[in-house]
């Protein structure tokens, strides 16, 4: 079984403290934030991994993530080709044909693959996409009638939905990815509107890391959660 990764996140946000790395490799809990995603993988059933990445910087991944189970793929793409665009260029290089794991390399999220994948044949859609929820960054002011204030709630959780960025995608779903672009713009649209997509809850653990704060975050969560490190699916 194959999945794609996309992992030519330049980690400009995070800055120096990258240390000069793609944010994939990144060292979180002292493992590059790409290799939690991978061993995630290999507990799952993959044994061959996909990766876009920045041109030039294949072998730095191959050399990193290698000895980890899988047979890691690294493919650089010619151009930014933002994230459908680099899905659609990865799974040029797949070696077999059914539906495929895609997600982002520099995450830190424990959803259950093996359930995703039978919720995803059981459906029978062309993509399902892994939803959270996330808390709010600010305080929640409650109103009553006529705007009296009936309390106050410190970054709830919020009820909608968001896409976690993992999916499950058919042969469908990969031949009308965007050449360039954002499927979340294009090929998700249509295939909602077909009724071509579906969605599986994830209520676990999802932590993003894009700033130098997030980055201390999910240290702080790893060194809270010393089982979670590449505990797979």
């Amino acid at each position: 079984m194959e999945a794609l990764v996309l992992a030519g996140g330049k980690a400009e946000r995070l800055g120096e403290a990258a240390g000069g790395l793609p944010k994939p490799l990144v060292p979180v809990g002292g493992r590059p934030l790409a290799e939690y995603q991978v061993l995630r993988l290999v507990g799952a059933g993959v044994t061959r991994v996909i990766l876009a990445c920045r041109a030039g910087q294949e072998e730095l991944f191959r050399r990193t993530l290698s000895g980890l189970g899988a047979e890691i793929v690294a493919v650089g793409e010619p151009e930014p080709l933002g994230r459908g665009g680099g899905l659609r260029f990865a799974a040029a290089h797949r070696a077999e044909e059914g539906p495929v794991l895609a997600l982002n390399g520099d995450e830190l999220l424990d959803v259950d693959l093996r359930a995703l994948l039978e919720a995803h044949r059981a459906h029978g859609g062309a993509a399902t996409v892994v939803v959270a929820q996330v808390y709010s960054p600010f305080g929640v002011v409650d109103l009553g009638d006529d705007d009296v204030v009936t309390g106050f709630r410190e970054a709830p959780k919020l009820s909608h939905w968001v896409n976690s960025g993992v999916y499950v995608l058919d042969e469908e779903a990969l031949q009308r990815l965007p050449e360039r672009g954002d499927h979340e713009t294009s090929t998700f649209p249509e295939l909602a509107r077909e009724g071509k997509l579906f969605a599986y809850r994830h209520e676990g653990t999802w932590l993003t890391v894009n700033t130098p704060k997030d980055l201390r975050r999910a240290e702080e969560f790893l060194g809270a959660h010393p089982d979670w490190q590449g505990a797979p699916a």
